[in-house]
């Protein structure tokens, strides 16, 4: 029992340093240090508050301990024994590696597509999403922001992936990282993509930080977490999005530049 609270201890201090850096540093940036030259950047131009981040911190350091918790289970527990990780690196060949991250991305944009169309029900909102939902101009601070019950819902991910394939500690690891820079980039409340980004197959496939600020700002579409594939299938893509993301291309590049390209 120890050594599995010794491991917990550890896995908890490096997901919160993870959170504080990997967050925190582009809220200094954006937020703190060059706000005003960043401007023509910002999704919403209205100024979120110093007790809506302190919320959503609180928030994310409930979610950052369930995680640790499902963490440990899957981990040190004989529950192991039923998922698919395996400990040897060269049980697969080093290229499985990155196959296995991108296919554990692939499957958590399912789930969390489906995980978060249900929590929207009038049944659940409420006494769940709307923790997240508090943030209705989020923040990088706001990635991990969930009610407790959202938060055990988020990371059972982890047991999904590793009961559907084999995986690596440090795929999970990379999986854990890589997921986390997405959702900052999604709750960051700037747009980064590049001008020629708006008219290439990628726009077409994946998400951008209007795609996820439009989720929060109007509540409803915009459901999917990396990819638009699942809000195109299914018809619950926000029929703003495209506008409102040409409304802020025109605003960082401008108008003629924007049609210009269009044309």
């Amino acid at each position: 029992m120890e050594p599995m609270i010794e491991a917990g201890v550890k896995i908890f201090s490096m997901s919160a340093l993870r959170y504080f850096l990997l967050a925190g540093i582009p809220f200094a940036l954006f937020y703190l240090l060059m706000p005003v030259r960043f401007n023509r950047f910002k999704i919403q131009l209205k100024e979120a508050s110093k007790k809506d981040f302190l919320r959503e911190i609180w928030y994310s350091m409930q979610s950052t301990l369930v995680f640790t918790v499902i963490t440990i289970v899957l981990l040190f527990t004989p529950i192991r024994q039923y998922t698919q990780i395996y400990a040897n690196i060269d049980d697969f060949p080093l290229w499985y590696i990155g196959v296995s991250l991108v296919l554990s991305l692939v499957v958590h944009d399912t789930y969390f597509y489906w995980m978060h169309r249900v929590l929207h029900h009038k049944a659940l909102f409420k006494r769940t999403h709307l923790v997240h939902h508090q943030s209705t101009n989020p923040s990088p601070w706001s990635s991990y922001s969930f009610h407790v019950l959202e938060a055990v819902a988020e990371g059972m991910v982890l047991v999904v992936i590793t009961c559907v394939m084999p995986l690596h500690p440090l795929t999970v690891l990379l999986f854990t990282i890589s997921g986390f820079i997405i959702n900052v980039y999604g709750h960051l409340g700037y747009e980064l993509m590049p001008k020629w980004f708006r008219y290439s197959w990628g726009f077409e496939f994946f998400n951008t930080s209007v795609h996820h600020n439009l989720h929060h700002k109007k509540f409803r579409g915009n459901y999917g977490l990396y990819f638009r594939v699942w809000d195109r299938l299914m018809g619950t893509e926000h029929p703003d999005y495209v506008k409102e993301y040409d409304l802020l291309q025109e605003r960082r590049f401008g108008a003629k530049a924007v049609v210009a390209k269009a044309a």
